[in-house]
């Protein structure tokens, strides 16, 4: 028996014993931004940023939101085995419009977080410096299809939002049909300068440069006649892509970026209905690239397999929101990524 017992220890590797992962405990209906702490805390970057921030100039801490989240994102990175504390964040978000006790949106939330983190910093080079670590910069164009005139438009999204069908989904086709062009008429037709009238035209978005993290949002809850339902349809998600691969059609002309390939490491996880669910993530440890389950204060070993669950189903589990990063940079990464 010993002998048997060794070699199994002999496969694990010795580090898995030496990392553990803090929990949130959940008060006032908080699992939504329980969920997006996790997140953030799997993106390192941001706590890095924020920990270059000098904040001795702020005086009404209370109500800072990215003071407060750097707070509680270093209390999270502490080997505790006790949950970490996180009321003085919940309560800056209250008092930031985000009220406690209720149902929320986390895509929503994380927009508000991320939001109210580049408002309220005094040091606005590290603020932009946040906004770019999930900006994904866009051109939109607008094309008349009677004079062939085209209108071009900058813009930015924090997070991808795409349409999910009713159906059987994969990320990739989610993400073409993102890209592909609508066209407009009828009572969508859109003024033309040189027709000087409203005219048929054909509108599209063109991606002028991509971040380092890549936040996709499914959008599965639907909104009809006041009423919003959730849809369980299966949509399905690599751990790994290549941008350049999935929309080839894209990019702009003036997109110049080399490095599109992504890794996959953090899931929003949305169960129950639209209007009572429960949020939990999926994310990996920073140091051993293992994944983990996080439910509200409890904490446990994931495998890829069981992230796949969330591709979605009647009653199951469902992915909400995608967190992926650009490029190689994997830090203390473990020859088998996925658990």
């Amino acid at each position: 028996m010993y002998p048997r017992f060794c070699r199994c220890l002999s496969v694990l590797n010795p580090r898995d014993f030496s990392f553990r992962m803090r929990g949130l405990p959940n008060y006032c209906l908080c699992c939504c931004v329980n969920t997006l702490l996790q997140t953030f805390s799997a993106t390192w970057e941001l706590g890095d940023l924020l920990d270059k921030w000098d904040e001795t100039g702020v005086r009404t801490d209370d109500r800072n939101v990215p003071l407060q989240l750097k707070k509680v994102l270093a209390a999270m990175r502490k080997d505790l085995p006790q949950p970490a504390p996180h009321h003085d964040f919940l309560s800056c978000l209250d008092r930031n419009s985000l009220r406690l006790n209720t149902q929320h949106d986390a895509d929503e939330v994380f927009l508000t977080i991320l939001n109210s983190t580049h408002q309220q910093m005094d040091d606005s080079s590290l603020a932009l410096e946040i906004q770019n670590l999930y900006k994904i910069s866009l051109e939109t164009q607008l094309q008349c299809l009677d004079c062939n005139s085209m209108q071009t438009r900058a813009s930015y999204l924090l997070s991808m939002p795409l349409h999910i069908k009713e159906d059987h989904n994969s990320l990739e086709g989610c993400m073409t049909s993102f890209f592909e062009h609508q066209e407009l008429s009828g009572i969508n037709c859109c003024f033309c300068e040189q027709c000087g009238k409203k005219t048929p035209s054909k509108q599209g978005v063109k991606l002028l440069s991509l971040p380092q993290i890549l936040c996709v949002h499914l959008k599965r809850f639907r909104n009809s006649n006041g009423y919003t339902r959730k849809l369980d349809c299966s949509v399905t998600f690599p751990e790994n892509f290549d941008f350049s691969d999935i929309a080839k059609e894209a990019f702009s002309t003036d997109f110049a970026q080399n490095d599109c390939k992504y890794t996959l490491h953090a899931v929003v996880v949305h169960s129950g209905y639209a209007m009572c669910g429960h949020y939990t993530a999926y994310v990996r440890h920073r140091v051993n690239q293992r994944w983990y389950y996080a439910n509200d204060s409890h904490v446990k070993q994931a495998s890829w397999k069981e992230v796949q669950s969330t591709y979605g189903g009647y009653r199951r589990e469902t992915a909400y929101m995608l967190m992926y990063r650009r490029g190689s940079k994997q830090e203390g990464q473990q020859p088998e990524l996925s658990g």
